[in-house]
């Protein structure tokens, strides 16, 4: 990459490339190179991307000089972006989800007041509307749809900045949000990753220290488990679900910044640490690409923003250099 970059966003796209935003850049795969596209109309950090049915890319909120309830979509087969309906929301550190009926999913927030509210953006109409609040305002809360067709939230920090263990289930049929099972750890700044079985494994996160632990939702019971340890304690890592159903997390902060990734495997319950990542990083983003590899883009280290890249082989766990981002990014 060709700038640094923390607090972006990258997203896989249908034809196996990868879109970073802000910025904008695109990745392809196989040739693994970066190839210029369209600038975002605004720039942000502490914006989602989300890929919708069509294949296009729907970027929400985020802030720049101010919080935006601006939102714009990415057409991979121009490099351009263009303007849709705002939120009815300014947001950041907000999560999303797409359905199953194609429409997305946003929920809570910074605003800069703290936000319980939810929208619902149908790409067909282009246009946002209001649906159910969750039962409590959160932010740094994570988003994962269910093979039910369900949304559970998990933790986030709550509107006087607590970490919370809450979790809630949104279901689309009726708009509604339901409590359900109480975490066994409250953290924010964890990651949320859906396994082939249909659980959902919570790794690391933030309550008054970086957390090593990680636990499993089942949806059928909704209930908590918590399952073996990371190696190494961590937030504001990445995690990715690997095409042979494993997880991977990677960078992040504990006692210092993390260059270790973990593999974990729910079939054993264990946690494998790979060999380094090449650079030292958080708020970076990790993405599964399409030949089962892992792309790690940016991210942030000491006092500066990351426009290093690196693919990670998993048949040969090793972590191999690619050409760097034309922009530094974290947070994207």
């Amino acid at each position: 990459m060709n700038h640094t970059r923390e607090y972006h966003t990258a997203t896989l796209l249908t034809d196996g490339k990868v879109l970073v935003a802000g910025g904008s850049h695109s990745f392809k795969c196989f040739a693994q190179q970066w190839i210029d596209t369209g600038d975002m109309i605004n720039a942000r950090v502490d914006h989602v991307a989300t890929v919708l049915k069509d294949g296009k890319v729907l970027v929400t909120g985020g802030t720049n000089d101010r919080i935006l309830a601006d939102a714009e979509i990415y057409d991979p087969s121009t490099g351009r972006w263009k303007s849709t309906e705002n939120m009815f929301y300014p947001r950041q550190c907000h999560a999303v989800s797409l359905l199953t009926d194609g429409k997305v999913l946003v929920s809570g927030g910074v605003s800069p007041a703290f936000l319980n509210t939810s929208e619902l953006y149908d790409s067909d109409t282009g246009t946002w509307t209001i649906t159910g609040q969750m039962n409590n305002p959160r932010f740094f809360h994570t988003s994962t749809l269910l093979k039910s067709g369900k949304v559970l939230i998990v933790g986030g920090k709550t509107d006087i900045g607590l970490d919370v263990n809450t979790a809630e289930l949104y279901d689309p049929k009726t708009g509604m949000w339901t409590m359900t099972g109480d975490m066994n750890q409250a953290r924010s700044y964890h990651t949320a990753s859906i396994l082939l079985n249909g659980k959902v494994l919570i790794s690391g996160g933030y309550t008054f220290a970086p957390l090593d632990s990680a636990e499993l939702y089942d949806p059928v019971t909704e209930t908590w488990t918590t399952v073996r340890s990371m190696d190494y304690a961590r937030l504001e890592h990445a995690a990715a679900v690997l095409t042979n159903g494993k997880v991977i997390v990677t960078g992040g902060y504990g006692s210092g910044y993390v260059k270790r990734a973990e593999l974990y495997t729910s079939d054993t319950d264990t946690w494998t640490t790979t060999n380094p990542m090449n650079v030292l990083r958080k708020h970076h983003t990790a993405s599964a690409l399409s030949n089962g590899n892992v792309l790690v883009t940016g991210g942030y280290y000491n006092t500066e923003g990351l426009r290093s890249a690196e693919v990670y082989d998993l048949s040969t766990d090793t972590w191999i250099t690619i050409d760097s981002m034309n922009h530094g990014r974290f947070r994207h």
